[in-house]
């Protein structure tokens, strides 16, 4: 579940990325009590508090990797948003490698939800990032933390969209409210199957996508399991619940391709966040 390479960026991912901002007088990241981050700024912000997507890793990767993917950062930074990658607390495998502490089995770690709060918080006062219109984002163990913030605490973020990530077994009974939820994945994705799948002799096993999506149209009280809206845009074949409690929104966005962050990707979820973000 490492970070993949945005496939656009195939030859450009080691090029450092367009307006990355320093906290120091050096370059590094943003440091805070118990974490860092990275960020990188759009060149031509509007006026005003600037959007962002705060985006979570995969495992064994960290934050300042994420940047180096300029695929990914140039998506994002081209729509006038920041793309802010904080680097997760738990280790993964040799070197820098990290892990997000998304289920109390990996025992006690930082309160990541709390640390991303301060996060968004930090980089509004640092750089004008607009806590309002932030969007938690992750990929593959990034999805996972993000799936479990929007059902624990709907309220920490405007909206979400993690991708190749949602719950592990046990599924949760329930969620703490209607969430505003955008999940993509890949139809052949092997490494975090659509059905789950079982790790480490059984110690673990990743849930069913569709289980979990189950779960969040109950607490948002969908009326029906079925969705009302489809849309077929390629690479995407989207399925979204729109007739729900008021203030939620719930879409899956599948693609043909496998364990990847999928060309197109930015523009679908900003697209998406940007419709169902109240009128300013």
């Amino acid at each position: 579940m490492t970070e993949p390479r945005y496939l656009i960026a195939a030859l450009g991912a080691l090029i450092a990325g367009p307006a990355a901002a320093d906290c120091g007088p050096t370059p590094g990241p943003c440091i805070l009590d118990d974490g860092e981050y990275h960020i990188a700024l759009p060149d031509s912000p509007a006026e005003g508090p600037v959007p962002a997507i705060l985006y979570l890793h995969g495992a064994g990767s960290h934050g300042a990797a994420v940047m180096r993917n300029t695929g990914l950062v140039d998506s994002v930074t081209d729509r006038g948003y920041a793309l802010i990658a904080p680097t997760g607390s738990r280790g993964f495998g040799s070197g820098e490698g990290r892990l997000w502490a998304f289920i109390p089995d990996f025992g006690d770690g930082r309160d990541e939800t709390d640390f991303l709060a301060r996060v968004s918080a930090d980089a509004g006062a640092r750089f004008g990032i607009d806590p309002d219109r932030t969007m938690l984002s992750g990929f593959s163990a990034g999805g996972f933390m993000v799936t479990y913030i929007a059902c624990d605490t709907p309220d920490a973020f405007p909206a979400y969209a993690p991708i190749a990530g949602g719950f592990w077994r046990p599924h949760p009974d329930r969620c703490a409210g209607p969430v505003k939820l955008h999940h993509t994945h890949g139809w052949t994705d092997a490494t975090v199957p659509l059905e789950g799948r079982y790790l480490r002799n059984g110690q673990w096993q990743q849930g069913d996508i569709f289980a979990g999506l189950e779960i969040f149209r109950a607490s948002n009280a969908c009326p029906t399991e079925t969705a009302d809206s489809f849309d077929m845009t390629e690479p995407f074949w989207r399925r979204s619940w729109t007739v729900c409690a008021d203030g939620s929104a719930l879409e899956l966005a599948l693609h043909p391709g496998g364990h990847m962050i999928p060309p197109g990707w930015a523009d679908m979820a900003i697209d998406w966040f940007e419709a169902h973000m109240p009128e300013s």
